[in-house]
This record gives structure tokens, sequence and C-alpha cells, in this order.
């Protein structure tokens, strides 16, 4: 069984070493390539004001972030639930420093060692689309994955869309071995076709053709110093 989880977060601000903290965290689960529902929203108190431009980008206002749990009391579940998953974040260090912020307070271990692994998906759109833009907004209108209710930043909102950016960007790298819905997997059983009911044109070579070809096998011969075999087995 393949878990992945898509890891999105919300912040006070952009540095961590400066103080800013997680204010919403949004995780969208999938198993073996399919998205299951078992996902996971915090909201989260920063214990500390936002910036006045992250709440633009978010809309997540100090006033409505009073009453949330702090992050001390929402870890246990969010650890126990990213456990043993692949973790899927786009611009991963981002998150993870902020991750490692707070898990430190807390005197845990840095978030690469409580989970199977972190995937930075933005190296891999960069990897698939060099000198593009590659920010969330950008794939999805590349990978035609509808964001049109995205008007503010919202972290299970986000986690959702990279889960599908992320399906379309991977398609065709799946097993070629076909799943049986009751488990195991199953050969795949292909039809065989008679051809000798087809007539199947031949199609000559012209002689201005054939003197190219002749050529081209004498450069290989001079290039390769004698050292092809097609003249030797071939009358």
């Amino acid at each position: 069984m393949t878990r992945q989880i898509f890891f999105d977060t919300e912040t006070t601000g952009l540095s961590p070493e400066s103080g800013d903290r997680i204010i919403e965290i949004g995780c969208v689960e999938m198993v073996n390539r399919r998205l299951t529902g078992n996902n996971k929203h915090f909201y989260v108190n920063p214990e500390r004001p936002n910036h006045e431009d992250a709440v633009k980008i978010h809309g997540l206002t100090d006033e409505f972030l009073a009453d949330k749990p702090v992050f001390a009391a929402i870890a246990d579940e969010l650890l126990d639930y990213l456990a043993g998953a692949e973790i899927i974040i786009h611009n991963a260090s981002f998150d993870v420093g902020f991750l490692d912020a707070e898990l430190k307070r807390l005197g845990r271990p840095k978030f690469h060692t409580l989970v199977a692994g972190v995937t930075d998906s933005l190296l891999m759109a960069r990897e698939m689309f060099p000198g593009k833009s590659n920010s969330l907004d950008a794939l999805c209108k590349r990978l035609e994955v509808d964001n049109s209710s995205r008007t503010l930043h919202g972290a299970l909102l986000d986690a959702g869309l990279l889960a599908e950016v992320y399906i379309q960007m991977t398609r065709g790298q799946e097993s070629l071995v076909i799943e049986a819905d009751e488990g195991g997997p199953q050969e795949l059983e292909v039809e065989r076709i008679d051809l000798s009911q087809f007539q199947l044109p031949v199609l000559l070579a012209t002689e201005a053709e054939t003197v190219e070809h002749e050529a081209v096998l004498v450069q290989l011969d001079k290039s390769s110093s004698g050292a092809t075999i097609w003249r030797k087995v071939l009358p």
C-alpha cells in the first residue's frame, strides 16, 4: 500500500527564524493513487500577531485565531496521522522549516524523521517544466486543474489542488499491472488476432533511396573502421 499525504500550511509571515508561526494546516490523503477522503484540517492559535501582508493572502485574522488550539495541543493528532506516509509539499523547505520550528519548541525531533519521506512537488515541476512558472496556480492552469474557488490561500484547499496537480504530473508512471478490486495484481489478458487475414502492402525502396542507403552504410563502415557486422551476416 502506498500512502501519500498532500500537505500545506498557512503562517503569520515568512520567517520561522524571526518567530513567525503556523496558523493553518491542511492534509489530503491518497492511497494507491486514490483520494480517500480521510483528510485533516487544523486552525492554530499562533500566540503572536499576523503580519498584515500575510492576512491579505490567507484572510485569517488574529480575532478568528484567538480561540483556536495552540500547536502543542494538536501535535500528537497531526503526527499520528502523518506517521508512515510520504508527505508531498509544494515548496517543501518553507513548510518543513515552520514544522521544525514548532517541533523544536516542544522538544520533538525534526519533521523528516517522523514520516516516511518528504517529496517537494515544486522541484518535480521545475524538472518537468524548466524555465516556466511553477507556482500552484500556474500548474493548475497548465494541467487543467480547476482552481476557480481559490480566491484566498487556504491550507486544505491548496492541499487538495496539489493532489490533483500531482496526479496529472505523474500520469503514465503507474505500474502496468492492473490491481484487482478484491486485492492482488492480475495479469492483463490480450486477445490474440490472426494477422494472416490482412494483406499488408510491401513498399520497395526506389533506386535513389537504395543509393542513399548504401552511402550511409559506407559512411558507417568508415567511421567504425570496419567494425560493423551487417555485411557479414546479411547476404
